[in-house]
């Protein structure tokens, strides 16, 4: 075989591998939004699925927290991220879903103000509240996050891109305090959001190790919660999950109570609401990342 021969069918087939690479779907960033709602501009990261350009298809869309610890090491805070987008592909090329798409919403400099629950805050004890003072920082706007999110982000998404508007394809998720906030904007807004996905939901609120393992008045108003601000299902889902290592292993007994208490109101494990615990998992962007493509495929599933 000639030199020539051997460089020709080497040049197709490298064109043949490029042709065949999967589409890896499109980024659009909105840097600066400004809400009446927040204390600065929102900067707002949005991953469109692949064919999403050339096609007429309408998606579901998932509102992730946390944003610029989502797609690319650089932005991040730790250098690490959730490959959200990656999951969704990976979701995609086995068939299980057409796609979503996926806006992440970056957090502020106060993101333990942002994403602090105000229903939950208003009900904590003083010792607590004070407690709650000292993490926060500053004082907690979360409803007002929410409302940006659905008076004006949400509206704002659904004119520019082909979505699927409802509430059993609209879909809320974060990790730790981005967990907390997941659950707050289900129980606050349950004709907007569908699904929520609580990961490593950041249950003690504050440092474990300032309020202790367990603390009978948290728990108290934790159940109250659930049982007045989030009620029954009434079509929604939610996911939880934690690990078990670094700020996880102080979760499971959190989360077993918040299991016991939805079941009382009505949820219904496996189908109402998934709680999962993975082993040897972390506290930290490349554990869930291991595990969003469970997560993504769970969200987006038919309800049953």
């Amino acid at each position: 075989m000639t030199r020539a021969l051997v460089l020709l069918l080497a040049l197709l087939l490298g064109a043949s591998s490029a042709s065949a690479a999967p589409a890896r779907g499109q980024f659009v960033e909105l840097p600066r939004l400004v809400s009446k709602n927040l204390p600065e501009p929102a900067h707002v990261t949005i991953w469109l699925p692949p064919g999403y350009a050339k096609g007429r298809a309408r998606y579901p869309v998932i509102y992730m927290h946390d944003g610029q610890n989502l797609f690319f090491p650089n932005l991040s805070g730790y250098n690490k991220v959730w490959a959200a987008d990656k999951a969704m592909l990976k979701l995609i090329g086995n068939g299980e879903t057409k796609g979503a798409i996926i806006v992440g919403v970056w957090h502020q400099k106060a993101r333990a103000a942002q994403y602090f629950p105000q229903d939950i805050y208003a009900a904590l004890p003083a010792n607590l509240r004070a407690e709650a003072d000292r993490f926060a920082g500053r004082p907690v706007y979360s409803d007002g996050y929410l409302r940006f999110l659905v008076s004006e982000l949400k509206p704002l998404i659904d004119r520019r891109y082909r979505t699927l508007k409802d509430a059993p394809n609209t879909m809320v998720a974060g990790s730790s305090m981005g967990g907390l906030i997941s659950l707050a904007a289900i129980a606050r807004y349950p004709n907007v959001f569908g699904a929520a996905a609580c990961v490593s939901t950041h249950w003690p609120l504050v440092a474990p190790d300032r309020i202790g393992a367990e603390t009978p008045g948290l728990g108290d108003v934790w159940d109250k919660f659930l049982a007045d601000k989030l009620g029954a299902p009434n079509g929604r889902r939610i996911w939880f999950d934690h690990g078990d290592q670094t700020l996880d292993q102080y979760y499971g007994p959190w989360q077993s109570r918040a299991d016991a208490r939805l079941i009382a109101i009505g949820w219904r494990p496996g189908d109402d609401f998934e709680t999962k615990v993975y082993p040897g998992a972390a506290h930290e962007e490349n554990s869930w990342a291991d595990r969003l493509p469970d997560i993504f495929a769970w969200l987006l599933k038919a309800p049953a």
